[in-house]
């Protein structure tokens, strides 16, 4: 005879002291996590925002939910999209929102361990919020995906177990229709079927969040297990639904993985005799960093299973053996170990290396994958330290005020080393470099570390980086390009064209390198071969904008204007906002002889860039070689107004009024140019030329001659 369920209390809770404690523990984390909200985005927070063409660029929704930009979780990208509505890139707004979300889930798992009368349910709640492996899904921004997918994960589960437990009542077995198995039969009550529907509805939410939430359905079966101490094929078919669910977002995920992401080729060839010898490995991982949180890690060494091995299968039989344990005494003392364990090997399923994940490239484990399958390992100690305290403190007895010193002793232990890790997500030079503090061999780090570096301007650093990561991959082209770069920014291009070389030989196709080998090329007077790699660069990449604009520069310079032009116009419609670009054509097409053209693109590129001085100048120039002096005059006057000790607007100001026939204005602008450059050569030539028609011969002698000595002494410089 199976043990009735308990009834259910008619007590209810305080609704003060509920309030009360959902404070303390939203206090808490926002406490722990303080240090983290002044961070920046990190590392693939521009694949999911700030370079997200669907959430700063022209892209918007209709792709986010129609292409596949949105990778597999459009709802988190939704998200993003109107967030930046709000807040543009200000990061502090993304990250207050994955923390509420994280501070939200929390008191989700806390009513739902209450629903389960689970002991210590807010204890277990506060254990899984706190503890140091959900930093990394809590500080950085990208990871949204866990912490909003909890929220709907943990809301379909509360909205079940409504409908099985609280929307379900026990009716005797109808006469006409005995229970097969004897017992009871339950029914639906109708106005609780809506729980249903909703569970139903935020299990698609969950998926649409982030797909590792597939596992859902087994967490729901577990439910209803736990609450009713059995599980029949009748208690299966609601599930149906979200069976059928899962299993369309698990095969959209696995295909992403491989087409999209890339996760296929030699670092995804395990056989399955290996894979199953990886899984073993990475449960006890898992359930070690939840027993001692030490040397967390966003990249963790990257494991070499040999399954020629016995002893490499030791883990996972290891695994099995507990659970055929469990399984035994599944329905005796150990029921909750059970129940704890199936949900958290469930909710791991997804990433024990049976399915190729991208990530799986630079290690088989990260904190971020058990951010939800946590919650079954901590709620269990959550109770069992719960029952021991109420074991040796009874109520009643002398020590029972002590009751509370243990919870808060390891809460607070756990608080404290949370607010340690946060601080290697405050910046990508910080993640890296504690990264590489606690696995010097990871490549990865060392790689990204030398990218964070080179767009700080730091490229002697950068390339000690990229020089470290190249030990442990010699072959890496986008290393090699990376190094070649900087390498060509620090006017060290004959250094860089081996490296390059080396990057196309690894990866032929490699538009970014063609066109960094052409820049390097292009340096060392080799303009012809810089041709050659700039075309190459925009034939595999197309959309490469900063190579058609080289292709160009280098076409000008060769004196094939037509085609430079026409390089300069792909890049303006690729990016039509760049003024390097427009100023680029309009000098092209003014060389070309199409000044009224070249003059379009001067305005735009003042319209562009309005408080500029050299936006206003470099139109007012052009007009002025178009014979507009008035309205070039109008030009250099706005650009002296954002730049008043501008010898060279002086100067042009003053040539402008000297043709509109002003003359002692143009003396007065003049003198002004030469007072703040004495060197001017052009302006004292051009003085003199006024004085002397002003007939100030004496004067304007000087200046001629002035003008004539500087002329002179640049020559032999020269």
């Amino acid at each position: 005879m199976r043990p009735a369920l308990p009834e259910p209390s008619n007590s209810r809770p305080d609704p003060r002291c509920g309030f009360a404690l959902g404070a303390v523990l939203v206090i808490a984390l926002v406490a722990a996590y303080w240090v983290s909200l002044r961070g920046d985005f990190l590392w693939d927070d521009d694949l999911h925002i700030t370079a997200n063409p669907t959430i700063i660029g022209p892209l918007g929704l209709t792709e986010i939910w129609t292409t596949a930009r949105a990778n597999y979780f459009p709802l988190v990208l939704t998200n993003f999209w109107v967030q930046h509505a709000l807040w543009g890139l200000d990061p502090l707004g993304y990250r207050l929102v994955t923390l509420a979300c994280h501070a939200f889930a929390t008191i989700l798992l806390w009513r739902v361990l209450r629903q389960l009368r689970v002991p210590g349910a807010w204890l277990g709640a506060a254990l899984w919020a706190l503890h140091p492996v959900q930093v990394e899904s809590v500080a950085w921004i990208c990871e949204l995906k866990n912490t909003q997918s909890a929220v709907f994960f943990l809301l379909a589960i509360g909205c079940w177990l409504k409908w099985i437990g609280v929307g379900r009542v026990s009716a005797p077995p109808s006469p006409a229709a005995p229970s097969s198995k004897g017992g009871s039969e339950t029914r639906p009550i109708p106005d609780r079927r809506r729980f249903y529907g909703l569970a139903l509805l935020f299990a698609l939410l969950a998926i649409l969040s982030k797909p590792s939430t597939v596992m859902l359905p087994v967490v729901l079966a577990l439910g209803g297990w736990w609450q009713q101490r059995r599980l029949t094929w009748r208690d299966l078919w609601p599930l149906v639904p979200f069976f059928a669910l899962s299993a369309i977002a698990a095969g959209w995920t696995i295909w992403e993985q491989r087409v999209h992401s890339g996760a296929e080729g030699a670092e995804w060839a395990q056989s399955w005799p290996e894979r199953f010898a990886l899984a073993g490995h990475v449960v006890w991982f898992y359930l070690g960093k939840l027993v001692w949180p030490a040397e967390l890690m966003f990249i963790y060494p990257r494991w070499s299973i040999d399954a020629a091995s016995p002893l490499a299968f030791a883990p996972l039989a290891a695994v099995l053996g507990v659970l055929a344990l469990l399984w035994w005494r599944r329905d005796g003392a150990l029921r909750p170990v059970f129940a704890a364990a199936v949900f958290f090997g469930a909710l791991l399923f997804p990433v024990l290396g049976f399915f190729s994940v991208y990530f799986f490239r630079y290690s088989f484990v990260g904190d971020h994958f058990q951010y939800l399958a946590s919650m079954g390992p901590l709620t269990l100690a959550g109770a069992g330290l719960t029952v021991l305290v109420e074991r040796f403190w009874p109520a009643g007895g002398r020590a029972y005020p002590l009751r509370g010193i243990v919870p808060v002793v390891v809460l607070s232990a756990v608080g404290v080393m949370t607010w340690r890790e946060t601080g290697q997500y405050l910046n990508k030079e910080a993640l890296w470099r504690t990264t590489l503090a606690r696995n010097p061999e990871a490549f990865m780090a060392w790689a990204n570390l030398g990218a964070t570096l080179a767009e700080k301007g730091r490229h002697p650093e950068a390339i000690l980086a990229f020089r470290r990561a190249l030990q442990l991959r010699p072959q890496d082209a986008p290393v090699l390009n990376d190094l070649g770069c900087s390498f060509v920014l620090l006017e060290r291009s004959a250094e860089a064209i081996p490296f390059l070389e080396r990057a196309l030989q690894h990866r032929s196709g490699f538009g970014d390198a063609h066109n960094n080998l052409g820049n390097a090329l292009s340096r060392v007077g080799r303009g012809d071969e810089a041709i050659t790699h700039y075309a190459q660069a925009v034939k595999f990449k197309p959309t490469h904008a900063e190579a058609h604009d080289n292709l160009g520069c280098e076409l000008g310079l060769k004196g094939r204007l037509p085609e430079a032009i026409a390089s300069f116009e792909e890049a303006i419609r690729l990016k039509p906002d760049t003024v390097k670009y427009r100023r680029d054509l309009g000098a092209a097409l003014a060389r070309a002889g199409r000044l009224p053209e070249a003059i379009g693109q001067f305005e735009q590129i003042a319209r562009l860039e309005p408080a500029q001085p050299a936006s206003h100048a470099v139109l007012g120039n052009a007009l002025a070689q178009a014979g507009r002096w008035d309205e070039a005059l109008t030009c250099f006057q706005a650009a002296l107004r954002l730049a008043p000790n501008d010898a060279d607007l002086r100067g042009n100001i003053g040539v402008a009024l000297g043709t509109l026939g002003k003359l002692p204005e143009a003396v007065v602008e003049l003198k002004e140019a030469i007072r703040l450059r004495p060197g001017f050569g052009e302006a004292h030539n051009n003085l003199g030329q006024i004085l002397r028609s002003l007939g100030k011969n004496l004067e304007a002698a000087d200046h001629l001659d002035e003008a004539e000595r500087l002329r002179q002494a640049a020559s032999r410089r020269e």
